[in-house]
């Protein structure tokens, strides 16, 4: 992904303390959402960025050296959103029953959230090559992954290591499934997220 004035950035260089500075933040990464979910993060400009957020240009580099370093901000935003839902999802599951009702229902989630939201779509097109943003996904796919452990030994009344690896495992496969879903129409792209809901919800309902 080319940017302009590329440097190694990843997290904003500023850290908004104050409110006001907190609220700049949120513009700019809004505005760049915005025009990415139009656009595309190929012809998103740190201009473009600036003017939709009513910042100069010198502002909008004190908290992001390039457009790669917002991308990966947007990333890290969306994947707190979803982690927030899992944990959610998976806190109170005590019984297998429990687990896969949780499950299935946090993959239609997952699924509806990709679908409508273009930016996560263009973020998984971005990872592919930005190595920060491929080892953002990993780390991030670790530790949702261990949340689904965590729930996995609760329902079956061991220990979470056990699970660590089929869990990590069917994160990942369930990753690339929903972007094969959303990439597809119609019955087709039902029958592929049912076909998998079946295939890991035995996986992870085995003691």
């Amino acid at each position: 992904m080319a940017s302009e004035g590329a440097t190694d950035g990843s997290l904003p260089r500023r850290q908004p303390v104050q409110k006001r500075s907190r609220e700049r933040l949120k513009k700019i990464l809004d505005v760049a959402a915005a025009r990415i979910a139009r656009n595309g993060s190929d012809q998103l400009r740190m201009s473009d960025v600036a003017e939709g957020a009513g910042v100069s240009i010198g502002s909008l580099y004190q908290y992001f050296p390039d457009k790669s370093a917002i991308v990966r901000a947007l990333a890290e935003h969306y994947n707190a959103q979803s982690r927030q839902c899992i944990e959610e999802a998976l806190r109170d599951v005590a019984t297998p029953a429990q687990l896969e009702a949780a499950y299935i229902d946090l993959l239609d989630q997952y699924f509806a959230m990709v679908r409508d939201e273009p930016v996560i779509r263009d973020i998984w097109s971005a990872t592919q090559t930005d190595k920060q943003l491929m080892s953002l996904e990993l780390t991030e796919s670790r530790l949702c992954a261990a949340l689904l452990a965590d729930a996995m030994a609760r329902a079956h009344g061991q220990s979470a290591k056990k699970y660590e690896s089929t869990a990590f495992m069917i994160w990942q496969l369930g990753e690339a499934v929903v972007r094969l879903a959303t990439s597809v129409d119609g019955s087709e792209s039902k029958a592929i997220l049912e076909g998998f809901k079946r295939m890991t919800a035995r996986e992870i309902l085995q003691m």
